[in-house]
């Protein structure tokens, strides 16, 4: 038996990447997952290209592969009646509802003064509003069935610290450790635990150049990035190890934590 037999998994932002990471991880371990992610851009300030059906459709069967089932569906974390609808779905489907993870978000660049103010607002919009929507969603469903529950919050390196030329990002992180901490008050006397992860850079189709353009024009802010450790980039299913960890019960005394897979990018 896996760690999260008989469990139930909601994941933001599952298409491809960190999400179908976490997906296929914990349906190894024996979850079942409702998944969901925008399928199209999120925003015209988004250089990389946006995840699509065809990707979703395989996250889809690569859970499947797990011998697990699944409901993909298409929403967006800015839509709360549209998070409610695919729960609903997913838990009628599926039967229970044991853990979220909000790992969808966007990512551009510009110094904090440049910024447009469509530009800040898409990326607070769906990496913190969309959070609390997706937290809004879900966490009803976990207390009414009173046996506790995970909710984690995907960060980032920009959540503990003050990276350059991500104004809206880092504000955007940092606003869901406060929102994570507040919650597992909030939800402690439910047995819901509630944490965050911060990964440094993932090797996923969040990049369009744009930051090494920044940092070539402005070269003493480059160490701010630099990790610790002799790598560059974490993999996807490293953070769905966490994930992982965090959704079994091996992590069951740990709530309102900021978990780094960071590279030791935080201790510079």
């Amino acid at each position: 038996m896996g760690r999260l037999t008989g469990k139930v998994a909601f994941i933001t932002g599952a298409a491809r990447g960190q999400g179908r990471a976490e997906a296929v991880r914990l349906a190894a371990e024996g979850a079942d997952i409702i998944a969901i992610d925008l399928v199209e851009s999120p925003s015209r300030y988004v250089g990389y290209a946006p995840a699509t059906q065809a990707e979703l459709d395989e996250t889809a069967k690569l859970v499947e592969g797990q011998g697990r089932r699944v409901l993909a569906r298409r929403a967006d974390v800015r839509d709360l009646q549209a998070l409610e609808a695919v729960v609903s779905e997913g838990v009628s489907l599926l039967g229970r509802l044991d853990v979220v993870v909000a790992n969808a978000g966007i990512v551009n660049y510009g110094r904090t003064w440049e910024l447009t103010e469509e530009q800040w607002q898409d990326v607070i919009d769906i990496n913190l509003t969309g959070v609390w929507k997706t937290v809004k969603a879900t966490v009803p469903t976990l207390i009414e069935q009173g046996q506790g529950g995970s909710v984690i919050i995907i960060s980032s390196v920009a959540g503990l610290k003050g990276l350059p030329f991500l104004a809206h990002y880092a504000s955007s992180k940092h606003g869901v450790v406060g929102l994570a901490k507040t919650l597992a008050n909030e939800l402690g006397e439910h047995d819901i635990r509630v944490n965050t992860i911060h990964p440094h850079g993932v090797r996923t189709g969040m990049n369009d150049g744009g930051l090494e353009e920044f940092l070539t024009g402005s070269p003493m802010l480059g160490p701010l990035y630099m990790p610790a450790l002799p790598y560059q980039m974490v993999e996807p299913e490293d953070i769905a190890n966490m994930v992982a960890f965090l959704a079994s019960d091996e992590g069951k005394y740990i709530t309102g934590a900021q978990m780094r897979v960071d590279l030791g990018a935080l201790n510079r």
